[in-house]
């Protein structure tokens, strides 16, 4: 048994199309049953609920070898230990009850980075405090992901404008949550590996916002302009939207860190550079939700 959590969202989603299909069984935890394809809720055990709570996690784990845990972190929580640490802190204790052998989690990059990063740190954190139940993990370590544009799809579609904090030409990784997915998947459909690690995912290149800006303007025939924007204004967008000063604080330690070069220090190779190019994702995802 194979237990997927977040499996609505633009990982998860993915994450239990595959799985779903293979030859293990699948089961799902999620607030709203109705938001899964009806094709896929016929081919999968569902516990209804919230996988903070210590009832649902403990349901939904007994009988598991597996499970894909995807924190996104409540950003109406304290700060971001309480939104990605304290709220696994009951599935770590059914991890343990119910003797799951494996956990695959989608993290962050910049583990050995020396200064404060924020949501990163934290979801880093939470990988530990999991890896201390005694299972085996692989934490999935992110950059940013292509995902984040579609935020901005109504600026980029009225106003031809794409908005970042990095600098104008300054080239990160940059990862689609397909290409995340994937891997989650095959990792989770393994049961062989042992031990604890991280699995960078660096996307199939390093490109800036300018470039990003370019390239959205050549798939999507209408000119798209990067504008960059401080760090204060991002956080001062997330209190506007419901978020807490801690979790706004948080993002702006990770933004800070990232363009201080904490996600450019794992040497991008063959193992870790994946398949989605940004053009790619714009042909496929982006320029369809644009047409809707």
């Amino acid at each position: 048994m194979i237990v997927v959590t977040g499996p609505t969202g633009n990982i998860g989603a993915k994450v239990l199309a595959r799985l779903a299909h293979g030859p293990e069984p699948v089961r799902a935890i999620v607030r709203a049953p109705e938001k899964i394809p009806a094709e896929l809720r016929a081919r999968i055990e569902i516990v209804a609920g919230d996988y903070t709570d210590p009832a649902i996690v403990s349901q939904a784990f007994a009988g598991a070898r597996a499970v894909f845990w995807l924190m996104l972190g409540d950003p109406r929580a304290e700060d971001a230990d309480a939104a990605f640490v304290d709220a696994t802190r009951p599935a770590t204790a059914a991890l343990r009850t119910q003797g799951v052998a494996q956990v695959v989690t989608v993290s962050a990059l910049g583990r050995v980075w020396p200064h404060a990063a924020g949501h990163a740190a934290a979801s880093q954190r939470m990988d530990d405090l999991i890896a201390q139940s005694g299972v085996s993990l692989r934490a999935l370590a992110c950059p940013s992901l292509m995902e984040n544009v579609l935020r901005q799809v109504e600026g980029i579609g009225a106003r031809g404008v794409y908005f970042g904090v990095a600098p104008h030409g300054q080239r990160e990784p940059l990862c689609a949550s397909v290409d995340v997915a994937n891997a989650a998947a095959e990792l989770l459909a393994d049961p062989a590996w042992r031990g604890v690690a991280d699995v960078p995912l660096l996307g199939a290149e390093d490109i800036s916002g300018a470039e990003m800006a370019a390239t959205m303007t050549d798939v999507l025939g209408r000119s798209v302009a990067y504008r960059e924007m401080t760090i204060a204004d991002l956080c001062a967008g997330m209190i506007a939207r419901g978020a807490s000063p801690g979790m706004a604080r948080a993002m702006a330690e990770m933004m800070a860190a990232k363009i201080a070069g904490m996600d450019r220090r794992v040497p991008r190779d063959a193992t870790n550079t994946t398949a989605t190019r940004f053009r790619d994702w714009c042909e496929t995802v982006l320029k369809p939700t644009l047409a809707r």
